[in-house]
């Protein structure tokens, strides 16, 4: 019995002891008094933009002949030259379209054989002076049709059979070439896959994509709130995901006139051109912010924006002199990044202001 008064007195003398330097403890944090001095720093104030890099210009290569991929001469990765050859489209017609082709080709034989026959009659009578000029323009002008839609049936059976063709000084070849300087992004088909052409009312088979990675830009959006500050010129500093360490410098080149909804907020699209990457090797499709920097003040009177109380249109800390007596003055306050705020009359460098514990609730 007695064992087990003597455990209960310990276990409450041990909680009484809890207690008392908890309450203690509590306490002085409550009557305690924080102090900060004013000091020289630099405010930057800036919106965000949240995006990724991308080239300037990417370009989707297509073909304008139907068919089926023969052979593909580069892979993702690889750099190109205008002129380099990047894919063979080799015609793939269907039964009728070559049944067609080739039985136009005998009909334009004819007319063309008797268009001849009677171009060359009408210049003899001409020469004779039995016919008049008008009349042997008129047969000449048939002949020379027939000639153009011979040839013009010709050129589409070689097409057709060949996937190559010449067109007055334009040649026409199957084999699909470069037309910039860049890299291949990405390879969209595989040897084998049908192909369907560009033209004027379909968009056709997108077959690659290429782009010069010299030429990079971020491409991201800026809130509504922000937008209003921006223009054109202003520098950005810029954070890759992939390259934390690194911070790329560029100058803002466009804000979008327009706002689009984007995951429930009003937002508008920028642009940004990169400056000098040196050797950092950046990839298309890299996610990134970018900090746009609206207006930059250094060596400036700064101190946190939570020591200051707000009255009406008037702003107040608290200063310790140099014998511990507090007391409330007035300041004037500038810029402000949300966090630190510039102080330009009121308190000096040196001065020491008081924080006090947040209250309660």
């Amino acid at each position: 019995m007695f064992k087990k008064i003597l455990l209960v007195v310990i276990v409450l003398a041990v909680i009484s002891a809890v207690l008392f330097f908890a309450l203690s403890g509590n306490a002085k944090k409550e009557n305690g008094l924080k102090t900060l001095q004013v000091t020289k720093g630099s405010i930057i104030d800036k919106a965000l933009a949240v995006g990724k890099i991308e080239p300037k210009q990417e370009i989707s290569v297509k073909s304008k002949i139907s068919g089926i991929v023969r052979k593909i001469y580069v892979e993702v990765g690889d750099e190109v030259r205008v002129g380099d050859p990047l894919i063979d489209v080799a015609p793939d017609p269907t039964p009728i379209e070559f049944a067609e082709a080739k039985r136009q080709v005998e009909i334009y034989e004819v007319a063309f054989e008797n268009a001849k026959r009677e171009y060359e009659r009408f210049k003899t009578l001409l020469e004779k002076e039995l016919i008049s000029t008008q009349e042997f323009d008129t047969k000449e002008s048939v002949y020379e049709q027939a000639r153009l839609r011979l040839q013009l049936a010709e050129e589409k059976l070689q097409l057709i059979e060949s996937g190559k063709t010449e067109i007055a000084d334009l040649k026409v070849d199957n084999t699909i070439k470069s037309q910039v300087n860049g890299m291949v992004l990405s390879r969209l088909v595989e040897e084998g896959d049908p192909v369907v052409p560009l033209t004027s009312y379909q968009a056709g088979t997108d077959l690659m994509t290429l782009a010069y990675m010299e030429d990079l830009i971020f491409k991201g959006t800026v809130d509504e709130i922000d937008v209003g500050k921006l223009n054109a010129g202003m520098d950005a500093e810029i954070t890759v995901g992939a390259l934390p360490k690194d911070t790329i410098f560029g100058t803002l080149e466009r804000v979008s006139p327009k706002a689009h909804r984007e995951e429930g907020s009003t937002v508008f699209d920028v642009e940004i051109k990169l400056a000098d990457l040196g050797s950092r090797l950046l990839r298309a499709g890299y996610s990134a912010n970018a900090d746009i920097i609206i207006t930059k003040k250094e060596d400036i009177l700064v101190i946190p924006e939570r020591l200051i109380t707000f009255v009406d249109d008037s702003a107040f800390v608290e200063i310790q002199d140099t014998l511990g007596e507090t007391s409330k003055v007035a300041i004037e306050v500038g810029l402000s990044d949300g966090i630190n705020i510039e102080v330009t009359s009121g308190v000096g460098e040196g001065d020491v202001l008081i924080e006090r514990p947040p209250r309660e609730i």
